[in-house]
């Protein structure tokens, strides 16, 4: 089986890094409590270089922050849009990003439901056991407009139906119970500060 995916494609070798983040910068990511990260965001309608830049800057934003995948909203850019390079449970790598994405829904019968840490981005040190379909299946179109199929499974499936969720204005908090929002929360107080500081680490190894 192949070991590495991109854009929903097996590729027989990849480097380590996407090549879009060789070609972008960092971007403050955004948390939980701002505006944008709580409201639907607009479809994408323009494809060409603004769109293959903003792509670029996620994926090097995404690997700093030492995510598995990043929605535009984290970026502060309201576009239905997200970049991804996450594992399966399986140990195959999926690379890519998706435009528009929308989840298929649950078919016949229900896919099951796991419960698995699941943390993000904007919402540092926080991670919490939240209950995902194993499977997941987003359409959508990529950075040239072309029609797109991304499939996952296990942790994947998390990752994209995680990402999906931003895209609508959702946070995964939103899936928790009052206490759990709150367990949450009181984590990334405790824990914001430490992770920032890895962040930073990141990006002033990334200029040495």
């Amino acid at each position: 089986m192949p070991s590495v995916f991109v854009q929903g494609r097996p590729v027989e070798s990849y480097p380590p890094l996407a090549p879009e983040a060789r070609r972008g910068s960092v971007r403050r990511i955004t948390e939980v409590g701002e505006q944008i990260l709580h409201k639907p965001c607009r479809d994408v309608t323009e494809f060409g270089p603004d769109l293959a830049a903003l792509i670029d800057d996620m994926f090097l934003t995404m690997y700093i922050a030492d995510g598995a995948g990043l929605a535009a909203g984290q970026v502060g850019v309201d576009l239905r849009l997200f970049v991804y390079d996450c594992p399966d449970d399986d140990g195959a790598r999926h690379v890519g990003h998706i435009v528009n994405p929308v989840l298929d829904p649950l078919g016949v019968p229900r896919r099951r439901l796991l419960d698995d840490s699941e943390g993000c981005l904007s919402v540092p040190g926080a991670v919490m056991e939240v209950p995902r379909p194993d499977r997941a299946v987003v359409r959508g179109l990529d950075k040239d407009g072309r029609p797109l199929v991304i499939e996952g499974t296990g942790y994947f499936a998390r990752c994209l139906e995680h990402e999906t969720d931003h895209c609508g204005g959702h946070v995964y908090l939103d899936r928790l119970s009052r206490r759990g929002r709150r367990d949450a929360l009181e984590q990334m107080a405790a824990r914001r500060a430490d992770v920032l500081a890895r962040r930073a680490a990141n990006i002033a190894a990334l200029s040495a």
